[in-house]
């Protein structure tokens, strides 16, 4: 009967991308809580994505199944206010810092002392905020720019790297699964994180705990290196 209603599940999302939890239960005539069993297990085998309150479908070909940065931006957004809050007490005076286009290192640039520091990121919307800040040195990776996730992104990163001796690089990423492995939706995205962990003398991950046991698109090669994750889980 679970085979039979997982497997129901999966056509449903393959039909319409994403339901919500609500819209699956009604469907299937089963309550919430089995619903979100199912799709618990479901993620943790890696055939879907859950993404508060409903489900996805993996889009295999386009290898892009996040949530644009407005929509992430307003989601768990005191978490991660507050994890960013325990983030900021890593960086000090005279820092290169690199940071990710994820909404919770967004939050960690507005709350970002103006300090004398280096700031390099991909994201505008970080990069916008620090702008307002007459002693953040900014520097931006530039390049093509990704309107969903609101990020460029170049082929010549580790070129602008060359010069650049990054003492911490500040992360999120889409999930992380049972065996600590890390995942993102964009393969991009992963790339930038994945060069830039292998770059920095340490690396903090960031991460609130609906992302815990779960899986996305694409998993993020050298996590091996992370120095901490500031959780709120």
């Amino acid at each position: 009967m679970r085979n039979e209603r997982h497997q129901r599940i999966m056509d449903l999302l393959h039909q319409h991308e994403s339901l919500t939890t609500t819209e699956l239960a009604q469907v299937l005539h089963v309550s919430r809580e089995t619903i979100r069993r199912d799709l618990r297990l479901l993620q943790e085998h890696g055939r879907l994505l859950r993404l508060h309150g409903r489900a996805k479908s993996l889009n295999r070909e386009t290898l892009d199944n996040g949530d644009p940065f407005s929509i992430r931006a307003k989601s768990h957004f005191s978490s991660k206010s507050l994890i960013a809050k325990q983030a900021v007490t890593w960086i000090s005076e005279g820092m290169i810092i690199a940071l990710d286009a994820s909404s919770t290192c967004w939050y960690l640039a507005k709350q970002l002392p103006d300090i004398n520091i280096t700031v390099f990121t991909n994201s505008i919307r970080i990069c916008h905020e620090l702008s307002k800040r007459k002693n953040i040195q900014l520097i931006s990776l530039g390049g093509v720019l990704h309107r969903k996730y609101a990020c460029y992104i170049s082929s010549s990163l580790i070129a602008q790297l060359k010069n650049l001796e990054i003492d911490l690089f500040i992360f999120s990423c889409d999930g992380i699964d049972v065996n600590g492995d890390l995942w993102d939706s964009n393969i991009d995205n992963a790339a930038y994180k994945e060069i830039l962990i292998k770059r920095a003398l340490q690396s903090i991950l960031l991460i609130d705990k609906s992302k815990t046991n779960r899986k996305s698109e694409i998993k993020i090669e050298n996590h091996g290196n992370i120095t901490d994750i500031i959780s709120n889980d």
